[in-house]
């Protein structure tokens, strides 16, 4: 079990909170949301026990990799490169912090690098109840630092700044940095949020103890990526959907013809392990038995229903076709879970978005008929966005990484300092 806000006395108390506000931005403008909302629950509660003060900690992007990468862009270019100029220009979480000002309806301190903001003092001067948001916690390089000393040095001083520390950046619990793990060991209290208790307890059971029968709708580009989370649902699952590119390495597997199609052929033998696995456990592994195909990856391609399994040699499959999408239905009809990690195909392009969206509503018609379905990963998550059906699903994850390890059956640093 995990321990949570409400298991916890808060009034009176410095809160420490650890929040995923990792948002696409442009040019300084927040493009989706989606994150900063799934944590307002969680800072209103805390502001409502009648807390000291809750100061809030976030990464957002990777600063030095991007200036790494800008860098070298601009030196190819013949220009100079101010690393600290960049840096703080495109990875201040100041932009983040008015706009969650504005979500809350009350001031947000924006405690950035300068003076003593950030600092004990700064935070324990600040009128009762308020709401301190400090700088990126990747503008410190101890923050990810391999080694845990270097990470214990962050995490002590942040451990200052709050009597009780809260995670429910659920993105980042797979991540053992110094604001989503290290820091447990140097506060008294460590608790979850409520985002962070719900993506616990809809994800935990898929591993542990699903209501069966149990269907994995398993996608996206590589096997490679996804061997780990196939083996772990194999343990509970009657069946496996697999679609995506990672399916013609299974097709490939099995003596198909994948034309141009995307293949991992160092994944081939890893395929027919996970094939022959299946069948020892008695879980169907549903493949694609039609494709709409063409001759570039390209958003223009003309689409080219291919009605049969295997692709000629000039085709790439882009999308499943319409027998493969009856089967799909004939399987979800019976599942008490469902769990979807990973697109059929590729929805970003419009002509080869129909596959991935017949899935999304398969899915919402088994939620209303009173299945568990849980949607995780990137990709899942932005096509059941796209295709307006966020809404109609048990439970959509905020993290795409710490979904797939948790679905893969292990201890998450940030899920693992909030156990009781």
């Amino acid at each position: 079990m995990i321990k949570t806000v409400k298991d916890v006395d808060l009034k009176g108390k410095r809160v420490i909170m650890r929040v995923d506000f990792n948002v696409p931005m442009k040019d300084g403008v927040i493009q989706d949301d989606t994150r900063i909302t799934a944590a307002i629950p969680t800072i209103k509660y805390i502001l409502d026990q009648g807390v000291k003060t809750l100061t809030l900690m976030s990464h957002l992007g990777d600063p030095s990799k991007d200036a790494k990468s800008a860098k070298e862009k601009a030196e190819k270019g013949g220009k100079s490169f101010d690393e600290a100029a960049y840096i703080k220009g495109k990875h201040r979480i100041a932009p983040v912090a008015a706009y969650l000002e504005k979500k809350l309806g009350k001031p947000v301190i924006f405690a950035g690098e300068d003076s003593d903001y950030g600092k004990k003092a700064f935070i324990d001067s600040q009128p009762a109840g308020s709401v301190i948001m400090l700088e990126n916690t990747r503008f410190h390089k101890e923050e990810t630092a391999k080694e845990a000393a270097d990470r214990d040095k962050l995490a002590k001083e942040l451990a200052t700044y709050g009597d009780i520390f809260v995670n429910d950046a659920f993105g980042t619990a797979h991540r053992d940095h110094a604001s989503t793990a290290s820091i447990a060991k140097f506060v008294p209290v460590s608790v979850a949020g409520f985002l962070m208790e719900k993506e616990v307890n809809y994800l935990e059971p898929i591993v542990t103890s699903p209501k069966k029968p149990l269907v994995a709708i398993i996608g996206g580009a590589k096997v490679s990526s996804k061997i780990a989370v196939l083996e772990s649902l194999l343990k509970n699952a009657s069946a496996l959907v697999i679609g995506g590119g990672m399916a013609f390495t299974f097709l490939k597997a099995q003596g198909h013809k994948v034309g141009k199609s995307l293949v991992e052929d160092d994944q081939i033998d890893t395929a027919k392990k996970i094939i022959e696995a299946a069948k020892k456990a008695g879980a169907e592994i549903v493949l694609p038995v039609d494709h709409v195909g063409a001759e570039a990856f390209d958003a223009n391609a003309k689409p080219v229903t291919v009605d049969g399994i295997d692709l000629p040699d000039n085709l790439m499959g882009l999308d499943v076709g319409p027998k493969t999408v009856a089967k799909y239905k004939e399987v979800l009809a019976k599942a008490k879970t469902i769990v979807w990690n990973g697109p059929v195909g590729v929805f970003e392009f419009d002509a080869f978005a129909k596959g991935t969206e017949e899935v999304a509503k398969l899915v919402a018609e088994a939620t209303g008929k009173g299945a568990i379905t849980v949607v995780g990963g990137g990709d899942s998550v932005a096509a059941v966005n796209k295709f307006g059906l966020a809404d109609k699903m048990s439970h959509v994850s905020t993290g795409g990484g710490a979904s797939l390890e948790l679905l893969e059956g292990k201890k998450l640093p940030g899920i693992e300092v909030t156990r009781g």
